[in-house]
């Protein structure tokens, strides 16, 4: 099966990362003083979507200006490890934007260089490039990308293919895109640019007013407009649709929007539906927020590797070191939770009590059914992942093979596991496993007559008498 061609179109960006601690202020200023622990640099803007896109499998050519000078080289070098660049001419220095962060935290962030306005556009080679696409993404950062008439000229003929993320200093999409991803302070600020109001009854108009406005005054076939940790709203024709985040997502949300609209593209090229491309964007840039934004890319493994996380998730000791980073103790429990119940509820309730973050360790579909038998489980661990993750006492799922949790655990690491129910603790595998480590093993009561077991067996056999009062 052939990769999808993906041409990313737009301003590249060099973002650098400095990164220490914070344990005293300065003398003269109250300002705290950084000790630099380590400078991490990756390519960000259209560089970072070119980047996401391979690590999704995709053939992906990126159409930027590049300028000609260090930082401007070692973009070129770190995005051809995945794609093939096409450079425009680029005004000025290569445009950085540098943060200064601790504990997961960013202090003070310095953007430097530019303007970024493309000098020369080869303009057969661009439409050469988008004519053969499978979709085409315009990322635009404000350059002056999106403002080249030669470049405009030639995205319109295929603009039922393109998908438009837009930026405040940047020009409006082309008419008749397939989708553009505006948040919803662009949108608000493009409506009212457009001369429409961006207001409803009473106050400020909703995110979902305002995508049908600004879908109607672009003139996109469907436009998305994202909402953080709420989720995006999609108007598409005459309707508006809503697409929810998966549960709640802690972490840093730069680079989020590159994710949604890199997946919201890859999914209409491979042959999604609008709703079902945003719903499925909705789902990776939470993942992506989650696993550590932008920042987690400085511990992808090894120095080749394109794919950042958000989609197959971090690894379990940058989970753990991103959970720390917050505060409190690590706490982590597991099972096979295959119907959520009151049970389940109080205890993961009580277990994030005992710390500042709660992982739970799910049992896989394969580990299930060798525990409870061939009709089990109920719900496949993607669903079981999503219901647990809407719990607000929950941080993170991690889905494991196996009987049991121990090797999952030998990585996390945990300062507390906490099981529930009545088990004799030195029969526990995994008890061996955290103890080596220096954590250690809590037992919680279960709620009394709540298993899945039961219920299951219940559902067979009818109602409980005691619920007919209720009908």
């Amino acid at each position: 099966m052939s990769r999808t061609r993906i041409v990313v179109v737009g301003d590249v960006l060099l973002d650098r990362d400095v990164e220490g601690t914070v344990d005293r202020v300065t003398p003269d200023a109250p300002a705290p003083v950084l000790d630099v622990t380590g400078v991490h640099a990756s390519p960000g803007g259209a560089g970072l979507a070119a980047l996401l896109a391979a690590g999704d499998g995709a053939d992906v050519t990126l159409v930027a200006p590049i300028a000609n000078d260090p930082d401007g080289r070692l973009l070129t070098e770190q995005v051809e490890v995945a794609a093939q660049v096409v450079p425009l001419g680029h005004a000025g220095r290569t445009r950085t934007k540098m943060r200064v962060r601790s504990g997961g935290h960013t202090l003070v962030r310095l953007d430097d260089g530019g303007p970024g306005t493309p000098t020369t556009v080869p303009g057969d080679v661009v439409a050469e490039l988008v004519d053969a696409a499978d979709v085409v993404l315009v990322s635009d950062y404000g350059g002056g990308v999106t403002r080249d008439a030669e470049l405009r000229a030639r995205l319109t003929p295929v603009a039922g293919r393109v998908v438009w993320d837009p930026h405040p200093r940047g020009a409006p999409p082309v008419p008749g895109v397939r989708l553009a991803t505006p948040n919803v302070a662009e949108a608000r600020a493009a409506l009212e640019a457009h001369g429409r109001h961006a207001d409803g009854c009473g106050g400020p108009a909703g995110p979902e007013r305002v995508a049908a406005r600004l879908r109607s005054a672009w003139g996109c076939a469907a436009l998305a407009v994202t909402a953080g940790a709420a989720g995006a709203y999609l108007a598409d024709g005459g309707q508006v649709r809503f697409a929810p985040t998966p549960g709640r997502a802690d972490g840093d949300p730069c680079g989020a929007g590159d994710r949604f609209a890199v997946s919201a593209a890859l999914a209409l090229a491979r042959g999604a539906g609008a709703a079902e491309a945003v719903e499925q964007a909705v789902v990776d840039a939470t993942g992506w927020v989650r696993a550590g934004g932008t920042a987690a890319l400085h511990h992808r493994p090894g120095p080749g590797t394109p794919r950042p996380p958000g989609r197959a998730g971090e690894s379990l000791e940058a989970l753990a070191a991103r959970l720390r980073a917050r505060g409190g103790r690590l706490v982590a429990t597991g099972g096979c939770f295959d119907l959520l119940h009151a049970g389940h509820v109080a205890m993961l309730q009580t277990a994030r009590t005992l710390g500042g973050s709660l992982v739970v360790l799910l049992n896989s579909d394969a580990s299930v059914r060798a525990l409870k038998g061939p009709d089990r489980p109920v719900q496949h661990a993607a669903d079981r992942a999503r219901v647990l993750r809407a719990l607000g006492c929950v941080d993170e799922v991690v889905v494991f093979d196996g009987p049991d949790p121990a090797a999952a655990l030998a990585r996390l690491r945990p300062d507390v596991w906490v099981k529930g129910g009545d088990y004799d603790t030195s029969a526990l595998p995994e008890r061996f496993v955290v103890e080596g480590h220096g954590g250690s093993v809590v037992l919680l009561p279960y709620v009394p007559g709540q298993s899945t077991t039961a219920i299951l067996a219940r559902s067979a056999t009818g109602p409980r008498p005691d619920l007919e009062v209720l009908r």
